[in-house]
């Protein structure tokens, strides 16, 4: 049972992006000691929420996959189950969260985000357009194995359509280039002049000319592209992408060009939006919460330190409250 849903530990090999976490190994680690812990505060008359939140948040996913088969030994149940039945609210989403790996957080976020009526844009977008290469390949493998039993590019283009399926069904096919040690200048210069002459020096865009250099390069080529692309067009890549398409064509552009440029401070200004917009945006801080924190979640935070003048922690404690501020709080750590 736990191993079903807890599914495969996934090695990042070959990644090229460093990682920021947040969340690191718990040194003299003990899973039987830390279920026990568990089992008791599940078991306290209204539940022991601090005991939970200071055990899941200070260790990795391997770790709680570790005390999750541990619980299971102790108490001839399943952990999960256990935890969904004892907590609430925007706690339990945090916690169910944390007790999946990043891969298969992210791959049931996209799978929640298609089914069911109507699409949640926005997550699909946001997930979709700022993964890596080497993330997407496991997000892929995971959605089928464990979410949808299809391909997750069949699922994307039977929800979408349009250049916006377009522009998706091309980052599932994960055809991005690998970064370079060389710089071909000569590329850059042809990719440069390529955007500008589909786009800003035309009447209409041609679409899949943006969408072809923008899901095949690797990162290092783009960056150097964008630059480039300044001395053709008169305005910079994102205001020429606001004044060439519209709708959710345009936001995912927006966050691709965003994530090419610094994919931490797009989660920053991201979870501020989402902090200070009208009734806090809660899934969306959660889930940037919680798929960030084993990936980049410190840089986030530092991001957003230089960014909004304030730390995200303070942000936290101004927008958010009771469980829900400490898990965050918790899984952010303490302010650089």
């Amino acid at each position: 049972m736990v191993s079903e849903f807890l599914g495969q530990l996934s090695l990042n090999i070959g990644s090229c992006e460093p990682k920021y976490p947040t969340v690191v190994a718990a040194l003299d680690f003990d899973p039987d000691r830390d279920a026990a812990r568990i089992e008791t505060a599940i078991k306290t008359k209204g539940v022991d929420e601090q005991t939970i939140i200071d055990v899941i948040t200070k260790r990795t996913y391997a770790q709680r996959r570790e005390i999750a088969f541990a619980y299971e030994r102790r108490a001839k149940k399943d952990m999960i189950t256990a935890l969904k039945a004892a907590l609430s609210g925007s706690l339990e989403s945090v916690i169910l969260g944390l007790m999946k790996s990043t891969t298969q957080y992210d791959a049931s976020e996209i799978r929640g985000s298609i089914k069911g009526l109507g699409t949640d844009e926005e997550t699909l977008i946001e997930i979709l357009c700022s993964r890596s290469k080497d993330e997407l390949t496991e997000i892929k493998k995971v959605y089928k194995e464990c979410e949808s039993k299809t391909d997750l590019d069949k699922d994307v283009a039977g929800d979408t359509s349009g250049n916006f399926a377009k522009l998706l069904l091309a980052l599932v096919q994960t055809k991005r280039a690998e970064p370079s040690a060389v710089v071909d200048y000569e590329k850059i210069d042809e990719d440069a002049r390529a955007l500008y002459d589909a786009g800003v020096k035309i009447r209409g865009t041609d679409v899949p000319t943006w969408i072809s250099i923008m899901s095949e390069r690797s990162v290092p080529h783009l960056q150097r592209v964008f630059q480039r692309y300044k001395s053709y067009s008169p305005y910079d890549m994102q205001e020429s992408i606001v004044k060439e398409v519209k709708g959710d064509l345009q936001k995912s552009f927006l966050v691709l060009v965003q994530c090419f440029e610094n994919k931490q401070l797009y989660f920053a200004k991201r979870l501020n939006e989402a902090m200070k917009s009208k009734g806090a945006k809660e899934k969306m801080v959660t889930r940037i919460i919680v798929s960030r924190c084993e990936v980049d979640l410190k840089k986030i935070c530092s991001e957003y330190k230089s960014c909004f003048g304030q730390s995200l922690q303070k942000t936290i404690l101004e927008h958010t409250k009771g469980d829900y501020q400490k898990v965050l709080l918790s899984l952010c750590g303490p302010e650089e």
